[in-house]
């Protein structure tokens, strides 16, 4: 019977890790694809965010060459070659600016959308001023009742005697003071 050499071969580094504990290729090439997409939403950006960002010069040059670029395949590469760049910066930060860039649109949208439906309600029912009047108590009621009155004889003249201004009164009127909450 023979004794089995135990020793590590000469062929495996000790300083290198297992294959166990290195990342698969798959899972290395999902982290890369997902680079190229933050630096895809990164270029989305206007100029002013991307020049307050931790980015690297190198970085910040590619993304706006990847903006100036118009063939599909100059913006793949474009993008491949920023995915590699990024890899030498801290990816957190970046992921919160775009996120944070999203979520303000998204708000400015919901804000949008609030004013469209207070705007509806208030020219649909006289009840409606008296809610808008408990809940936004800062405003002048007085006020808000003679946009709507103004704003209903306008809709109800005829199309061609329409001038819609009391209408966009109101709706500013209502954004001001929900910007204000």
């Amino acid at each position: 019977m023979t004794a089995v050499d135990r020793t590590p071969s000469p062929a495996a580094d000790p300083g290198e890790p297992d294959a166990a504990e290195r990342p698969s290729k798959t899972r290395l090439k999902k982290a890369s694809h997902d680079l190229q997409s933050l630096g895809e939403a990164l270029a989305g950006l206007p100029e002013q965010r991307l020049a307050a960002l931790p980015l690297t010069e190198p970085l910040l040059e590619a993304l706006r060459e990847w903006k100036r670029t118009r063939s599909h395949e100059g913006r793949r590469r474009q993008l491949q070659y920023i995915g590699k760049l990024m890899r030498a910066v801290d990816a957190e930060p970046l992921r919160e600016a775009v996120a944070e860039d999203r979520l303000g649109s998204a708000r400015a949208s919901l804000a949008l959308h609030r004013a469209e439906r207070w705007r509806s309600e208030l020219l649909a029912s006289d009840e409606s001023a008296t809610r808008w009047g408990a809940e936004h108590p800062e405003g002048d009621l007085q006020q808000l009742r003679q946009l709507v009155r103004n704003a209903r004889r306008d809709a109800a003249a005829t199309p061609e005697q329409r001038s819609g201004r009391a209408y966009r009164e109101l709706f500013r009127f209502i954004r001001e003071h929900i910007d204000d909450d």
